[in-house]
Parts: C-alpha cells; structure tokens; sequence
C-alpha cells in the first residue's frame, strides 16, 4: 500500500471536518470564533485542528476586510538592547489580543527601512509601529497614505505622521548636563556612536551640549564609533580618550554598555571614580545590576513606549488631547558614579 505523501500539501477545513465529524462551517466558525456553537463541539473541533496542526489561512480570511492580524515593528537593531526591550513592550499588550507582532530591521539605514516598509506594507498589516521620527520621503507617503494607525515610537522630538510615543531625547542629554555642571565637573569627554542615521543620539548630544554651554562649559574631547556597543568598546575608548585627553573630569557614554566597560577601567586604573572623575551611561540597562558600583544612567522608559504603541494600534489608548504626541519623562539615576550635588 502507498502511503500518500503530505509533507507539502496544506490541510484544509475539510481535513478538520472530517476528523471532528462536523460541517466545513461549522469549523470555519469555531476556528474564527464566530456563531453560536455548543461548547462540546467547539471542544472537539480544537481538539482535532491542533491533532492535525492546522493553521487557518489568514490571508483568506482578511480578503473581505483587506487586512491581516499582524503589526509591522521596524526597529534599527536588534543588538542594540533597547529596542528589544521596547518589542517586549508591544508584545506584553498584544498578548491580550489578535494582534501579532512582525519584525524588520533596518541598520539604521534610511533606505533599507523603506524597503523593509515597503514589503511588510503589502501584506496589509493592521497597524505600524516603527522606531524614530526621521524618514525618507518615500517612507513618510506609505506611512501617511496605508490606512492603519503608525506609531513612532522613542522619540518625541518631531512631526509624527499619525501618533508618537517616546521621550525627548534632546531634553534627556539637557538634563544630563545640568547633572554635570550641578555636580562641579568642567571638562566633559563624550563617547558614543556616529550620530549618522541615529537621530536619537544626536538629540541627547546637542541637548547635553546646549546644557553645558549655559554654564560655560564645551566639549573638552568626543570619541564615536560605529558598530556593536559592549563593554570591550567601552574599555577601548575609555583608555584612548584618558591618554589622550588626561585632565578630563567626566565621561559621558551615549550608551549604558560602553559606558559598562569604561566604569570596569576605570576600576582597574585605580581612579578615584565619582569624585575626580564621574561618569554617566544612557538607558538603565537592568543587567548591569551586578557591577561594582552602579553607573549613573537615564532611564529612557522603552518598555513602557511599546506598551503605549501597542494600545494606540489596539485602539484601548485614549488620547487627552488632539496632540498625538505622547511624551514621557525620562529618570536620571545618579548611581555611584558621580559626586553629590554641589550647594553654593
């Protein structure tokens, strides 16, 4: 007897059928969660889809409807822990409904993110939600023109097309800096990533640099660095800039990772941390809980972003005002790395 190969045909309603001894519709009504069907045949028609392991067709179903149950998230990285923490965000409040996140990266790249766009687009998600406010025009006109809400989410700092959520990140490095100058630090070396494609980051450096101007204090010595962001990083740079920028009395790190690295050289060096040289990192990234001493960061309130831009998609976030932009405040946490606030 040949045994018939399956291993590439799709099972159909009429396989549940037949293996739960009950109507095509009234399988398409249980899996659908329409109509009124009794508990016992709901419970069998489960019982047989999930022996069968077959998956409802989707596409079919939105023909009607034009859409799919899915949310296209488009994020720059996934190396770069903020924006997984800002998925866990999304995914904490779609749990609780159809809704099911898909992701993109895009490399910080402006056109890559438009062709990421673009392919998620066509499958006719219900909703966007996409990190940053800066796009090409090209991506402005989709998000504009595809019918569904688009949040912008991480950033405040801008025009949204439809909804923001996010902090302001120019307003998070001016807090920085009136953390430094308050503390009586003047000469500020700042490490972090080419500014190139993240926007984010350029925003905290002007903001910190408006802050420290006001007291009349600049820049003393910038380093930036492209690719992964890591405690060797942090080390590296760290290093280079002490050697060559040795009277510095404060290092900022755009990232609380490099900034990890910098705190264990600085350690190792035996310098006098939080008082001849202070240091400070960006993001409040848990995991580095368990370092010697606890890096004075800014906790940029990321998970709570994508559960906002989940609820906007959703459509369970009210808004309190006709500004779709929802700013929320970031926290600066001194941590061990800094000296008290000076009194005059």
């Amino acid at each position: 007897m040949t045994r018939k190969n399956t291993r590439h045909q799709h099972l159909t309603l009429r396989d549940v059928s037949e293996a739960s001894g009950v109507s095509e519709m009234t399988v398409s009504r249980v899996l659908r969660n329409r109509g009124d069907v009794s508990d016992k045949t709901r419970a069998k028609v489960i019982e047989a889809a999930k022996k069968l392991g077959y998956v409802p067709n989707k596409i079919a179903g939105a023909l009607a409807s034009n859409r799919v149950n899915l949310v296209a998230v488009i994020v720059p990285s996934l190396s770069n822990l903020v924006f997984p923490e800002m998925m866990a965000g999304v995914d904490e409040i779609l749990g609780d409904t159809p809704l099911q996140p898909v992701i993109g990266t895009t490399n910080y790249d402006p056109a890559k993110e438009e062709k990421t766009l673009f392919e998620m687009l066509s499958w006719r998600p219900s909703g966007v939600i996409i990190a940053g406010l800066e796009h090409t025009d090209a991506s402005r006109a989709m998000l504009a023109n595809c019918g569904v809400p688009v949040v912008e989410v991480m950033d405040v700092d801008g025009d949204p097309v439809d909804a923001a959520v996010g902090i302001s990140h120019w307003r998070a490095g001016y807090q920085v800096g009136t953390e430094i100058v308050a503390r009586g630090y003047r000469r500020v070396g700042v490490l972090g990533t080419k500014v190139d494609g993240d926007h984010r980051a350029r925003k905290r450096l002007e903001g910190l640099e408006r802050a420290l101007a006001e007291a009349g204090v600049t820049v003393a010595d910038h380093m930036a660095y492209s690719g992964w962001s890591g405690f060797a990083k942090g080390r590296e740079m760290t290093k280079a800039m002490l050697e060559r920028t040795p009277d510095l009395d404060f290092l900022f790190y755009t990232n609380d990772l490099t900034g990890a690295g910098g705190l264990l050289y600085a350690l190792e060096m035996g310098l006098d941390v939080g008082d001849t040289l202070g240091l400070a990192g960006f993001n409040a990234f848990t995991l580095l809980d368990g370092l010697p001493r606890k890096l004075a960061t800014v906790d940029s309130r990321r998970r709570e972003a994508g559960q906002v831009a989940a609820r906007i998609v959703a459509g369970t976030h009210v808004f309190d005002s006709e500004d779709r932009r929802i700013e929320l405040v970031p926290t600066f946490i001194p941590g061990d790395t800094l000296r008290p606030v000076r009194i005059d």
